[in-house]
């Protein structure tokens, strides 16, 4: 009894560690994904690689933990998961991160909690409080900081525009997989989700790149961007996942979420350090808004907590 009291009294402190180290490994990917793709692979061969490496991981890994059994109707829900949770949240980040600076990329995707809310907004009916409202425009503006300094400098190492767009895109995407595959994906462990989610992505993605992954990787490419790659598969995809179940499993959603803080703290150290980005005195400013933007954003009641709160005044 005394060794599981012990492992339940250091819950909290695994599931903190477990989210720093998946977002830190996210936000290490951007600068060491940035590098593949800049000496050897492109975006297209890197989201072949992700989706077929998480299919190929997550169902090895489905072999060795309980089996849940999955019906017809929800294997054929995960298609449209997989869409826009990963085909469409995947090809654009990753082939944004190939034009844009990894430092622009890892704060853009801080912005994912403020496109949530809108869309819960829209879709869940979810009230939008003024505190919510400022949050969005304060997120809104560092997100126009970010592409008006990528639109007047057009570097890969400042930020490109195009780059910028396709990785407000991607948090997009996975907001809408969010709002509108989140019964499902509640109804089964990370392991079910996954496997059949990037299943389903490899089975959409594959065939359309098959051919130009062949001809990409028959040329020439050094073995540091293969294991780049590797990272960005194997921590950066299937360990980050893995991790973030196990924080979720004990803290709050609005703890989980000021861990996504960690990426561009991460990125920016190391896309600096090794010069793959310039950090510009507008990034700073962005970063700001951006961070503020979504503290408020997650910080303000939900439709729940508010129904919560009349009930409490009714019977007080």
């Amino acid at each position: 009894m005394q060794p599981q009291m012990k492992i339940k009294g250091n819950q909290p402190l695994i599931a903190h560690l477990s989210m720093f180290a998946a977002c830190a490994f996210w936000g290490l990917m951007a600068p060491v994904g940035k590098d593949a793709m800049t000496h050897g692979l492109d975006g297209l061969t890197m989201v072949s690689l992700r989706v077929l490496g998480g299919c190929l991981l997550f169902w090895l890994t489905s072999l060795f933990v309980k089996k849940e059994h999955v019906p017809l109707r929800d294997k054929l829900l995960f298609i449209g998961a997989a869409v826009f949770g990963l085909v469409t949240n995947q090809c654009c980040y990753t082939i944004g991160l190939s034009l844009t600076s990894p430092i622009n990329a890892s704060i853009v995707t801080t912005s994912m909690p403020i496109f949530a809310m809108l869309l819960a907004a829209l879709i869940l009916k979810e009230p939008i409080t003024g505190k919510k409202a400022i949050g969005v425009l304060m997120g809104c503006s560092g997100a126009l900081m970010l592409i008006l300094t990528s639109a007047a400098h057009a570097t890969d190492k400042v930020g490109d525009i195009r780059g910028d767009l396709l990785c407000l895109g991607a948090q997009f995407s996975f907001a809408l997989y969010l709002s509108l595959f989140n019964p499902l994906i509640r109804r089964y462990s990370v392991f079910t989700v996954n496997k059949w989610m990037f299943l389903w992505a490899s089975v959409l993605v594959i065939p359309f790149t098959a051919g130009h992954v062949q001809q990409v990787v028959s040329q020439p490419i050094p073995m540091q961007s293969w294991l780049e790659a590797g990272y960005v598969v194997f921590f950066g995809t299937y360990i980050s996942y893995i991790l973030t179940m196990i924080g979720q499993k004990t803290l709050r959603p609005t703890v989980v979420s000021v861990y996504n803080y960690v990426q561009p703290v991460v990125a920016v150290i190391v896309s600096v350090l090794t010069g793959i980005g310039v950090l510009k005195p507008t990034h700073a400013l962005a970063v700001v808004f951006v961070f503020g933007g979504v503290w408020l954003v997650t910080k303000s009641r939900s439709r729940a907590d508010m129904e919560r709160q009349r009930r409490s005044d009714a019977t007080s």
